[in-house]
């Protein structure tokens, strides 16, 4: 206990301020929700926005429950649980509505909190653990036809100078290997020292070599013997593969608006972003014949489950499919 004069003490605001204009939160709830942020942070690491995340959730959920009457977590109820699942994605509880995501977030922040209130024993059972979030649609993977991806490449490498053989090899290695944006950025010169694979360290820093086609190995040779050095000149020397025009390592950003400019120029209408060339990679080899483990692999997914979303159809797909293969379908 500090021992401190009162006007010296670190002023600590209440976790739950915000619901000033909403019912009041009893101290026990709120001594509550400050602990397990504390937790969040202090035990399991977490960022400042992550945390931050997690206390606009559970500061709404936490008005909810002071609205229910609710001085505890120890008196939250099973139906206290699904009911603000309701509230918030109905906007009920006089906040915005909820989208099925969002508001699938928020239960795992409340989950979060009831498990870790059961665990330090300020209630025996958790009310969430059955309650489940409401259903999301699946969308489909958009992805680009192979006539687009070649219009979107031959774009990129339009014009004179190192930029435009930059962006060659790097949309093209994008579309090549269906890399993350991150993983192609983040890599190394050495790491594609081989020219028929690239090395990527992928989620998790798990590490997985990609296969390299001609195109694409073309495009990067000419942008390391041609453009590269010319790039680097104006750096301080780094290893990283691809350069912006300091000649440091190139951005996220950067790449992005390459794409974006290389997409206009190739009249494409629709949004195209470096996610669009993974789904495009995923989605071009699973039609040319590809086995889906093969494609789980070269993606660098965990789980084939992630990976399988690629093989569903789009319902125009579906259509050409049954006019072709079915008799009476004319």
């Amino acid at each position: 206990m500090s021992t401190a004069p009162a006007h010296l003490r670190p002023h600590r605001e209440p976790a739950s301020r915000e619901l000033a204009s909403g019912p009041a939160v009893s101290a026990r709830l709120d001594r509550a929700l400050r602990d397990y942020l504390a937790h969040l942070s202090v035990e399991r690491g977490l960022s400042a926005n992550t945390v931050a995340a997690y206390r606009r959730d559970l500061v709404r959920y936490a008005g909810y429950l002071a609205a229910a009457g609710r001085p505890g977590l120890g008196e939250v109820a099973e139906a206290d649980v699904t009911g603000f699942v309701e509230a918030v994605r109905q906007g009920a509880d006089g906040g915005r509505p909820l989208s099925p995501s969002s508001t699938a977030r928020a239960l795992a922040a409340v989950r979060g909190w009831h498990r870790f209130a059961q665990a330090e024993g300020m209630a025996v059972d958790d009310p969430s653990a059955e309650v489940r979030a409401p259903t999301q649609l699946r969308r489909l993977p958009h992805a680009l036809s192979v006539d687009d991806v070649a219009a979107l490449l031959d774009a990129a490498g339009a014009g004179d100078g190192p930029l435009p053989l930059r962006d060659r090899a790097l949309l093209e290695l994008l579309y090549a290997t269906g890399a993350r944006i991150s993983e192609i950025v983040g890599l190394d010169v050495d790491g594609v020292s081989d020219r028929t694979a690239v090395r990527l360290l992928g989620k998790g820093s798990k590490e997985r070599a990609v296969p390299v086609g001609s195109f694409a190995r073309d495009a990067l040779e000419a942008y390391l013997v041609r453009a590269r050095p010319a790039l680097a000149a104006a750096g301080r020397g780094t290893p990283a593969l691809f350069l912006n025009t300091r000649g440091a390592r190139m951005s996220r950003q950067t790449a992005w608006a390459a794409l974006q400019a290389a997409a206009a120029r190739a009249g494409l209408n629709e949004h195209v972003s470096p996610h669009t060339l993974r789904h495009s990679f995923a989605t071009h080899l699973l039609s040319g014949g590809a086995d889906v483990r093969v494609v789980q692999e070269l993606l660098g997914h965990a789980s084939v489950t992630t990976t399988q979303i690629y093989t569903m159809v789009t319902p125009d797909a579906l259509r050409e499919v049954y006019a072709a293969a079915h008799p009476r379908a004319r």
